[in-house]
């Protein structure tokens, strides 16, 4: 049996006269980390199976890991997990789902309106839709060149450098590969930062200003930092950018990490900790805003809205606001085009 995909034949393949295939339109694949498929313990276990099996994600020994996982994590954690996620399903279903999918459908729509011949799938890096069958929905399409965007702003090898092993995995089945590019991250793009301030102001606007304005990223264990990855420094520097943005209102901003998962240190200061240090305190009022994530999540809607917000309130502090990630927002999908569409510079 052939290691490779099968292909559709083609009947004039040795025909030295034949045309070459055309290029067809252009591709664009959005990755995001993925979902169960419901909010029960046997869709959060098939999940973190395939989640926590990723060498990249979890950066142990396999064998030892394998066992850890097996008989103590996938036993335990699922049916912790599933009423969190219970809490914020939404009729269409998952919100990073829902979110992603809106995003892609704006994203295309968008394309076309600069006068591009594209398509866009979505894919995800765990569960489904799956990213392998996102490809091949683009080559079944014709696409011949495709630019692969993994949809987290900040580069991390847990996150944009799996995504890039999935496509390049699915690609190394076949016989005729389309035309590649990955946009690795945009963490201080103008279409990006401009829509974290935009999304400020306009909470502001409504709500008036905050004592402090907090920007909670995912953590990641120190020893991945230390052995080379760019994420701390991605992070800080879209916190710069930002803060730059907000002129004189930047002195409010400041910077935590949260999801710690295991016994090792992660990246500090932790979220929830300086929460509470905050209300106790006397910090009255706080903006807490994720900036890595463009969809909401678990990881935004349980954890910190629900969470954070009952950590703060319980330690003495007045107002927790959050600020949802961009998600779907018209503006900000228009912006995400564009920068899509500046990375297709050279196939248009």
């Amino acid at each position: 049996m052939s290691r490779f995909l099968p292909e559709a034949p083609d009947p004039r393949a040795l025909d030295p006269d034949a045309p070459g295939p055309g290029r067809g339109p252009l591709g664009v694949l959005l990755i995001n980390l993925g979902t169960p498929d419901a909010p029960t313990p046997a869709a959060v276990r098939r999940y973190l199976g395939e989640f926590l099996s990723d060498p990249r994600v979890v950066e142990l020994p396999a064998a030892l890991w394998q066992i850890i996982l097996r008989l103590f994590v996938l036993t335990r954690r699922p049916a912790a997990i599933a009423p969190k996620y219970a809490q914020i399903w939404l009729e269409r279903g998952s919100p990073l789902l829902v979110h992603s999918r809106d995003l892609a459908d704006a994203v295309a729509a968008a394309l076309r309106g600069r006068g591009l011949d594209v398509r866009v799938e979505l894919g995800m890096r765990y569960g489904r839709p799956a990213l392998a069958g996102a490809l091949e929905a683009l080559r079944a399409a014709g696409c011949g060149r495709i630019l692969a965007v993994p949809m987290y702003p900040q580069y991390a090898a847990s996150t944009t450098a799996t995504a890039v092993d999935a496509v390049a995995a699915h690609l190394a089945r076949l016989r005729h590969q389309p035309t590649l590019r990955f946009l690795d991250r945009f963490h201080t793009s103008d279409a990006y930062v401009d829509a974290l301030h935009r999304s400020v102001r306009a909470h502001w606007d409504r709500a008036g200003r905050p004592d402090r304005l907090l920007l909670s990223f995912h953590g990641l264990p120190q020893q991945s930092v230390r052995q080379g990855d760019p994420y701390f420094r991605d992070c800080q520097a879209t916190a710069r950018a930002l803060r730059e943005r907000l002129g004189a209102d930047g002195a409010r901003l400041h910077v935590t990490f949260q999801s710690r998962f295991g016994a090792a240190p992660w990246l500090q200061p932790y979220t929830q900790p300086t929460l509470e240090a905050w209300g106790r305190e006397g910090v009255g009022t706080v903006d807490l805003m994720c900036p890595g994530f463009l969809a909401d999540c678990l990881e935004t809607l349980e954890e910190i809205d629900m969470g954070c917000r009952e950590a703060f309130l319980a330690a003495g502090g007045r107002a927790f606001r959050y600020i949802p990630c961009l998600n779907a927002e018209p503006d900000w999908a228009r912006d995400f085009a564009g920068l899509i569409a500046d990375n297709l510079a050279g196939w248009t």
